[in-house]
């Protein structure tokens, strides 16, 4: 699991920085085909009402090229957000890249729908700029509003906080609470239930891995355990805000209080925890200062 460490990562703020889940590949793949869903159904909608268009289903001709241009365009935004998914490990997109992304893949299609018209329809290439203004009104009701709805299912899906921090000091009960271990960490589904419940010292770290998360532990033999769970590493570093758990890698976060050697490596700093069943976690440059200000006993 050791990591290389290529080029610098760049702080950014993280209250623009797109959430992770929207560049993933499930959300992608839902993404595309409500996409191509909505745009077919307005396609069929609106061909009656259309003017100037050569988009028809009873012609044989026109019909040939319809289709032709409705497989292209497809094959426009799979080809767009495969390669969105595919560079989500290269760099954090914002919102404004998102929806520049996204517009781009509009006047793509827009583009190429207008040079496709004027020779088609033959009118003319002096109407190539009022034939390209109606196509970005329609590849934008077709595209940018199953998008935007897109967008906002996967954000309601994702609001659950599924991994708490539970303090036992706070709770009145009628068995006394060991000193040691007072804090739990719970995860729960999305419904609510309570699928995992362990002590926080008994966690180690925290790994991503896409829209899931890995957390790895030792149960009450001592052998380490992960369990997966869906959910974003951002929640977790939000909801752990002020404890022992710490980011240290765009992928990790770390229970300081497991850290046994913080390594200075050729590439930057590494972590060895005290299990030597976990290979060393890596350092970006993004969090090395906070990760070493904790470990040398400030808080965060």
């Amino acid at each position: 699991m050791r990591t290389k460490i290529n080029g610098v990562e760049r702080a950014q703020d993280q209250r623009h920085v797109l959430p992770e889940y929207f560049r993933g590949k499930h959300q992608l793949i839902l993404t595309v085909t409500f996409a191509a869903l909505f745009s077919i159904v307005f396609l069929l909608v609106s061909i009656p009402f259309s003017h100037n268009s050569w988009f028809a289903l009873g012609n044989s001709t026109f019909f040939v090229f319809t289709v032709l241009f409705a497989t292209g365009s497809l094959l426009i935004v799979i080809l767009s957000k495969f390669v969105m998914y595919k560079t989500r490990g290269m760099f954090k997109m914002t919102y404004l890249g998102y929806i520049l992304w996204n517009a781009a893949e509009v006047i793509l299609i827009c583009l190429v729908y207008t040079f496709l018209t004027v020779p088609i329809t033959h009118i003319g290439w002096d109407q190539f700029p009022r034939i390209l203004g109606n196509a970005l009104v329609y590849g934008t009701i077709s595209l940018a509003i199953p998008y935007l709805l897109a967008g906002m299912f996967f954000a309601l899906e994702d609001k659950n906080n599924t991994i708490r921090l539970m303090n036992y000091n706070n709770v009145v009960s009628d068995e006394a609470v060991a000193a040691t271990g007072m804090e739990k960490i719970t995860l729960f589904d999305n419904s609510g239930v309570l699928r995992l419940s362990i002590r926080a010292g008994n966690l180690y770290y925290i790994e991503s891995d896409d829209n899931y998360i890995n957390v790895w532990y030792t149960d009450s033999k001592g052998a380490l355990k992960r369990y997966m769970l869906r959910c974003r590493l951002k929640t977790v570093e939000e909801s752990f805000r002020g404890s022992s758990l710490v980011r240290c890698h765009r992928k990790y976060i770390v229970n300081m209080d497991k850290v046994k050697i913080l390594r200075k490596e050729k590439d930057g700093y590494e972590l060895d925890l005290d299990n030597d069943a976990i290979p060393p976690i890596a350092i970006t440059k993004t969090y090395a200062a906070d990760v070493l200000r904790r470990f040398n006993g400030g808080r965060g």
